[in-house]
């Protein structure tokens, strides 16, 4: 089951699943269709009308016919395959009815009228105040177009006009589709009473455009590839380097006089010694692998953040690769299949660390590292969906494929993780710290208040944040705005950078920590990472009030929700980055050091 889903991510339509590609293969037999994208002279070409909502609230969308629209002639179709994808992003193809044929073109046709009542003048009246647009799909291509626009006057008197007519201009290269253009016009005043006629006209030319290229006039190169791109890419580089200096002299230089100063002490007697100044990190020896506090929860989060982390790079490699964005929720399919793939990372990781510091119930250590993640998504997802459903908005998430999600979570997701876990405990169960642990903990010295954990927590996480927040702008500006993002070379370049930074600054965070003699470095190190979070956020904030022109309770309910989500996967991502680079950082200056 797994292998056809991953086959089916990495073949040339992403994200269709499992009945999508019995289907496909099938039809692929008989005729050609939108699946493979090649058609025969006169085939039928599928107009499928989208959403429509209003232009500056992009997550709020309606099925296109809950305005008084009227469908085509055309009410069968041959196939059509909706996505698990689609489904999640409130993508609800429904068929226009307009009849299309492949190189054929067509004169002005009225294909349906509509007389408007005072309800269905109410509702476009709304929907031409409110600048609202709808979207369709023709050969998988997205087609944009505003309903109406204003007319003279003001206030309640405002005249509204909705635009009557589409006019579809194909460009052909051989046998496929490789652009589409939407014209509207013949606008018509809104009054009630009157009869508004639909009409369409088609016209098919050749173009030199390649089917591989078709999909660039979407993109804007001049707004992604900005020279501010750059200079942030520079400038994030540039902080690198000065991190990894950092970090290095620390592990060079000052623990080489750390080591010699404790070298120097082991040599002096007893009297010596307790005259002596002794401070620092190795007075901490005996208690700096103790277990943490709460070790079921901290293994979670490192389990998740090992799971996140991986599932983030394949991702980002898929989309360089594959090209995965240009396919409708084929982004989000991958995410979940590759989640689901992922699974025995999270078990591994979190399942030793659990092991290690001496855990015991490891059956609710698996079932909490299995249920965190999708628990906390499926907690948001129903408070936007009840929402949704409130206004009837197509972000609704049908129960269909709420229970497709639970099986995906049952079959692959739980027994995957226990498999991991069951690795993990065996492979890297057992503790390998380098020195013994004392059975009283050691009291921890008063410190001056900006080496307090606390402290230490909200600093770790500015500079891995000023090293991502500007291609945070193009992502929050991808996803919250009409922009398709598509620089995942940017991405794995800032993934990188996001890396070494986090893993450097935790481990000066460490360093400091232990330097103070406050051994409590594993929980410190993992929030210090995570609280990078935090400042993601707070930006997200910033960006809603600033940059957007969102309104209403069901937008904004929206956008704070999937904003919390991704700052939270973000959280525990940088956390786990933090302590896996803190805890081989431990153990190697502990490794070298003699103890008594």
């Amino acid at each position: 089951f797994v292998a056809l889903f991953q086959f089916r991510i990495l073949g040339l339509e992403m994200g269709r699943g499992l009945w999508g590609l019995v289907a496909a293969a099938a039809v692929g037999l008989t005729s050609a269709d939108e699946h493979n994208h090649r058609y025969e002279p006169q085939e039928e070409v599928v107009m499928w009308m989208n959403t429509v909502g209003p232009y500056h609230n992009r997550q709020e969308t309606y099925s296109y016919f809950t305005l008084p629209f009227c469908k085509g002639p055309v009410t069968e179709i041959a196939h059509h395959h909706e996505t698990l994808g689609e489904a999640l992003q409130g993508v609800e193809l429904e068929l226009s009815g307009l009849d299309v044929k492949f190189l054929q073109d067509v004169k002005t046709v009225v294909f349906c009228s509509v007389v408007l009542d005072n309800r269905k003048l109410t509702a476009l009246k709304y929907a031409v105040k409110h600048h609202y647009w709808y979207q369709m799909y023709v050969d998988d291509l997205p087609i944009w177009a505003l309903v109406g626009d204003h007319g003279e006057g003001g206030g309640n008197n405002e005249e509204s006009y909705i635009w009557t007519h589409k006019r579809f201009d194909f460009g052909v290269h051989g046998n496929q589709i490789v652009d589409v253009n939407l014209t509207t016009g013949r606008r018509v005043k809104l009054e009630e009473g009157t009869k508004i006629d639909f009409s369409y006209e088609v016209s098919w030319k050749e173009s030199d455009l390649e089917y591989a290229r078709r999909y660039e006039k979407y993109l804007d190169p001049t707004f992604f590839q900005h020279r501010i791109h750059w200079f942030s890419i520079f400038n994030s580089f540039m902080m690198v380097l000065f991190l990894v200096g950092l970090v290095t002299m620390i592990m060079m230089r000052t623990l080489r006089r750390d080591y010699a100063r404790y070298s120097k002490d082991d040599e002096l007697d007893d009297l010596e010694r307790d005259l002596g100044d002794e401070y620092g990190w190795k007075q901490v020896h005996g208690d700096v692998f103790r277990p943490p506090p709460y070790n079921l929860a901290f293994s979670t989060l490192v389990g998740t953040g090992y799971q996140v982390l991986l599932v983030s790079l394949i991702v980002i490699l898929f989309s360089i690769w594959g090209d995965i964005y240009v396919g409708r929720g084929s982004l989000v399919t991958t995410i979940i299949f590759v989640y689901s793939g992922c699974a025995p990372i999270a078990g591994y990781f979190g399942g030793g660390l659990y092991s290690r510091n001496s855990g015991e119930q490891w059956i609710k250590q698996v079932l909490a590292t299995a249920v965190l993640l999708p628990a906390t998504v499926c907690g948001v997802a129903f408070l936007v969906n009840f929402i949704a459903m409130y206004y009837h908005a197509s972000r609704a998430i049908p129960f269909r494929t709420m229970m497709v999600i639970l099986a995906i979570w049952v079959l692959i997701v739980l027994p995957l993780t226990l498999v991991g876990a069951i690795i993990g405990r065996n492979v890297s169960g057992t503790p390998d710290h380098p020195c013994r642990i004392t059975p009283i903990p050691r009291p921890i010295p008063e410190k001056k208040w900006f080496m307090e954990p606390l402290v230490i927590i909200m600093a770790g996480g500015v500079l891995p944040f000023g090293s991502i927040f500007i291609e945070m702008y193009f992502i929050f500006t991808s996803f919250w705005a009409y922009k398709v993002y598509y620089v995942y070379g940017f991405m794995l370049l800032v993934f990188v950078i996001l890396t070494v930074v986090t893993t450097c600054v935790t481990i000066v965070c460490t360093y400091f920590l232990l330097n103070a003699e406050d051994y409590r470095w594993q929980w410190t190190s993992f929030l210090s990472g995570a609280s990078t979070a935090i400042y993601v956020y707070l930006y997200s904030t910033y960006y809603f009030f600033f940059k957007t022109k969102m309104f209403g309770v069901f937008q904004t309910t929206f956008y704070f929700s999937y904003s919390a989500l991704m700052a939270l996967a973000l959280g525990a991502m940088c956390g786990t980055l933090g302590y896996a680079g803190s805890s081989q950082f431990v153990h190697r200056i502990y490794r070298n050091v003699k103890i008594d």
